[in-house]
């Protein structure tokens, strides 16, 4: 089962958003009262997978919070292939928000599995955000930890090789999407797009993932890859690591 399944499949009602919002990050410390103004100011939708949500250069008219699913935020490379700039997940906003007036999206939003979400138009987030505070205080957190995580990714881009970087990456993904099964965190992403989570080719990203498998620390499948020992695939990243530093 998926983590977003045992979470919330459906929100029919206005009081079950309320109640299940008040349990994440973006509404701690938010009282009651302001979470159910926040809450009714917004529409239910459902996306489907591989639906896109937004495309790069469309105007900014929504800004979206996730309730179940997962999306990933893409842009294109000069050469036409596609990076995923991140993953977006539960309780997590889809797009840019601040500063409306006139702004486009500069990436593409995509639904990876089916996807729950709230969603305001544009005007009455941004008079959300000004009127309260606690709000807009957990909306910025929310972004200054977006940007840790990208600088992040950036650094092991800069500085270390495939083998670190995918390996440090399922440990990531395991973590935040994994869906249990067997014991084990199944991670339900194709190799595609670990190659494009992790700046590499499709043949590097399945060349460390056959060899892992025959080492017993991972499985692989169609557009699946689950963990099998989380502790053997940290030791990899280290030993990459430390391979890498001494070229």
């Amino acid at each position: 089962m998926d983590n977003e399944e045992t979470l919330l499949s459906s929100a029919s009602s206005r009081s079950e958003r309320i109640a299940f919002v008040q349990g994440l990050t973006l509404f701690s410390d938010v009282s009651p009262a302001d979470c159910s103004a926040i809450v009714s100011a917004a529409c239910q939708e459902d996306f489907l997978r591989w639906q896109t949500i937004f495309s790069a250069g469309d105007p900014v008219q929504q800004v979206a919070l996730l309730l179940s699913g997962w999306v990933k935020i893409t842009q294109p490379g000069l050469r036409g292939n596609e990076v995923i700039l991140r993953l977006i997940g539960i309780g997590e906003v889809v797009g840019a928000f601040g500063c409306w007036s006139g702004h486009q999206h500069r990436s593409t939003a995509q639904a990876v599995r089916p996807c729950i979400a709230l969603v305001w138009d544009a005007t009455t987030f941004d008079k959300i955000l000004e009127r309260f505070h606690m709000f807009r205080h957990n909306t910025i957190r929310a972004l200054e930890e977006r940007l840790e995580e990208m600088n992040e990714r950036f650094r092991e881009v800069s500085t270390e090789d495939v083998g670190s970087r995918l390996s440090s990456e399922l440990i990531r993904l395991s973590k935040r999407f994994g869906s249990a099964m067997n014991g084990h965190q199944e991670i339900r992403l194709s190799r595609q797009e670990l190659a494009q989570l992790t700046g590499t080719t499709l043949a590097t990203v399945s060349r460390h993932l056959c060899r892992w498998q025959s080492l017993g620390i991972v499985s692989i499948g169609r557009e699946m890859v689950q963990v099998r020992d989380v502790t053997a695939l940290a030791e990899v990243s280290e030993r990459e690591v430390s391979a890498h530093c001494k070229t």
